[in-house]
């Protein structure tokens, strides 16, 4: 199956970013891809972080829901929308950070709100994603046949989610053999840690990952690490971009999966599994 991992370096504007996003959409279809992946907070990198308040949608409706559902039936795409703000059962003052996967139909099939929430302060940089995020709970793995006839099972995650291993056990107890890690990772963080943590979770669960980014320098000041890549079961990137917006397009084979965990059945191994 060909997949596309879209990096972005995305704007304070929802209508911007969309624009942007249907671009590279396109460019993903026009490389022949089944699956592609927009990173976390594709529709908006607010100068503040409550400005995704204002922008919140109501689960099966809202402005960035109805692109995303648009793009996948006018480009005949699978689409995980990285993550978009919608309404936090907690109060008004806090949003759901939520990943949305959509068929070639346009029918949303999976939903997932990000478990693990950022907080981060060397004195200089500070962030604390939970001022404005509620939490979700549940790891979600969704289904996707692809055109060669293999029913893909694929986890889903977001970028701080990376730093907890036990959630893609989780999803590999559940036979996950592609994992979805869209991300915003910080230029300081990305620059030391984001490719050993996606290997290591690729060479743990002997499963693809999948991990598209932001990446550049925002217009909110911002600067994130970017570096999207694809990963295969054995740890090895396979493809990867470096800085700025573009397409990372790569074949995923799932036969690698297969070998991989006959030859090192490392998952029926485990003994410690609380």
């Amino acid at each position: 199956m060909k997949v596309s991992a879209i990096q972005m370096v995305s704007a304070v504007e929802r209508e911007a970013n969309l624009a942007r996003a249907h671009a590279l959409l396109g460019e993903a279809a026009a490389a022949g891809a089944e699956l592609a992946v927009l990173p976390e907070y594709f529709c908006v990198m607010g100068r503040r972080d409550t400005d995704k308040i204002a922008l919140r949608e109501q689960p099966g409706d809202g402005p960035v829901q109805r692109f995303l559902a648009d793009a996948a039936r006018e480009f005949g795409l699978w689409i995980v929308g990285g993550t978009l703000p919608l309404v936090s059962p907690e109060d008004d003052l806090h949003v759901l950070n939520t990943s949305l996967a959509f068929s070639p139909t346009g029918e949303c099939v999976a939903r997932y709100d990000k478990i693990h929430l950022f907080r981060y302060d060397n004195g200089t940089e500070r962030y604390d994603e939970r001022r404005v995020i509620t939490p979700g709970t549940q790891p979600v793995l969704f289904e996707l046949p692809s055109r060669d006839g293999h029913v893909w099972r694929v986890g889903m995650s977001v970028c701080y989610d990376l730093r907890f291993p036990e959630l893609y056990r989780a999803l590999a107890a559940q036979g996950a053999e592609l994992l979805l890690v869209p991300s915003a990772f910080t230029h300081t963080t990305g620059s030391a840690h984001w490719e050993v943590l996606l290997r290591a979770r690729a060479i743990e669960n002997l499963a693809w990952v999948m991990a598209p980014a932001q990446g550049g320098t925002h217009e909110n000041g911002r600067r994130t690490w970017g570096q999207s890549l694809v990963v295969d079961p054995w740890g090895t990137i396979a493809a990867q971009r470096a800085t700025d917006e573009g397409v990372v397009t790569c074949d995923v084979d799932i036969a690698r999966v297969a070998t991989a965990r006959q030859q090192l059945p490392a998952l029926g191994h485990r003994v410690i599994t609380a």
